[in-house]
């Protein structure tokens, strides 16, 4: 099964290219709106402090969640650091990575990796890893926004817990293809929108209530076939009273899109 003309949102923005080609590639009409940016914590004080406790050796573990905030932390340490300082510390404890990128980021830097959290990448699936482990002193590193869950877990189990901030999320610098997205969301022109990260779900409600139709574009994702890459962004969703209509069977954007495309006719006949 194709999108087969179906006309398909996502509000992707790293990989903006690469899901339009997916989405063209089955047969869908594309509308790509990139909804968000990184704006890296550059004067970082949490990073810092992080840095110089885990040189003098106060930390046992650190769980990394994201490739990107693995690379930004580096950075970020180098401009007071030498070079290399961050990585060869790394090899002295036992480093937990969230899935695949933050994994490739060890490899290439020759860490050494204690423990693979598996998909689908949740909280859950972290405090379920790492269960037994002796470390008590756990750095955990963050990515716009918090997981309480995961820290009230950690700490439940007895542990030291300390977050470690690198980046936040703001809104693109042009959201001229935004607006037009929740232009078009609240004109019913769309049939099946794609959510890869929870900050999309925020940044569209953001501007449709500054647009004044939150309220359309509300009654509109209850009508069309609303996807999400997996738990996490799922969770968002029904907490911002959204529904959640399909996950793929993987947690992976190319997994969504090509899912999406097989099921999409089928639960929009059955939403009408």
């Amino acid at each position: 099964m194709q999108f087969d003309g179906l006309r398909v949102l996502s509000l992707e923005s790293r990989r903006s290219a690469e899901i339009e080609k997916l989405i063209r590639a089955r047969g869908g009409e594309h509308f790509v709106a990139p909804s968000m940016r990184e704006i890296p914590l550059q004067d970082n004080p949490q990073a810092f402090d992080f840095a110089a406790r885990l040189f003098a050796g106060e930390f046992d573990m650190v769980i990394f969640l994201t490739g990107v905030g693995v690379r930004l932390l580096n950075q970020i340490i180098e401009t007071r650091h030498p070079a290399g300082t961050f990585i060869e510390a790394l090899r002295r404890i036992a480093v937990v990575v969230r899935g695949s990128k933050p994994l490739a980021v060890m490899r290439e830097w020759q860490v050494p990796v204690a423990v693979t959290v598996p998909e689908p990448n949740t909280w859950r699936e972290i405090l379920s890893a790492i269960e037994g482990r002796p470390e008590r002193k756990i750095a955990v590193q963050e990515y716009g926004r918090s997981s309480p869950e995961l820290l009230e877990g950690l700490r439940a189990r007895g542990t030291q817990v300390t977050t470690v901030p690198v980046y936040q999320w703001d809104l693109p610098e042009d959201i001229g293809p935004l607006r037009e997205a929740v232009r078009r969301l609240a004109a019913g022109q769309l049939d099946v929108a794609l959510f890869t990260t929870s900050v999309q779900i925020v940044h569209l409600l953001r501007i449709a209530a500054e647009e004044g139709v939150e309220n359309a574009v509300r009654t509109s994702l209850q009508r069309i076939v609303v996807a999400s890459v997996g738990p996490t962004t799922s969770e968002a969703l029904r907490e911002h009273h959204l529904p959640v209509d399909f996950e793929p069977s993987h947690p992976k954007m190319g997994f969504l899109v090509n899912e999406t495309a097989q099921r999409a006719h089928e639960i929009l006949k059955s939403k009408q």
